[in-house]
Order: C-alpha cells, then structure tokens, then sequence
C-alpha cells in the first residue's frame, strides 16, 4: 500500500469533499481517499503509485486545483 498526499486548492464545503474523494477514488489502484477541508489536503492510498497527471486531472474534472503532490 502506497500513501501520498496532495494540496488541493479551492475546496470549501462538504460538496468539495465529496466530488474530490469520487473523482480521485474513481482512479484505479485506489482504495482509499481522505480529505481535509481545512488544511486543503488530500491523502491517497493505492496498490501502486500513481501518475500525478491522473490525479491532476481528477481533481481538474471536480472543479479544483492540485497545487502540489
């Protein structure tokens, strides 16, 4: 299992939560996404690492900005 982390920018509200954790948990290999609000954080479990565009675009495809892996 592989953890990483990410800075999204823009979330707000509970809303923000979900359509991030449904975008990023869509990718394959995840198996679990957690996401503070207040810290603008994202953290990712997955079998393998994965591709910071495809975690790039899922956010893009919520409305969000990943400022940094």
């Amino acid at each position: 299992m592989i953890t990483q982390t990410y800075r999204v920018k823009g979330m707000t509200c509970g809303h923000c939560v979900n359509s991030v954790s449904s975008e990023v948990g869509a990718l394959p290999g995840v198996d679990n996404v957690q996401v503070d609000l207040t810290s603008g954080t994202v953290t990712v479990a997955s079998t393998a690492a994965l591709d910071e565009q495809a975690v790039r675009d899922a956010v893009d495809e919520a409305g969000y900005e990943l400022v940094s892996a």
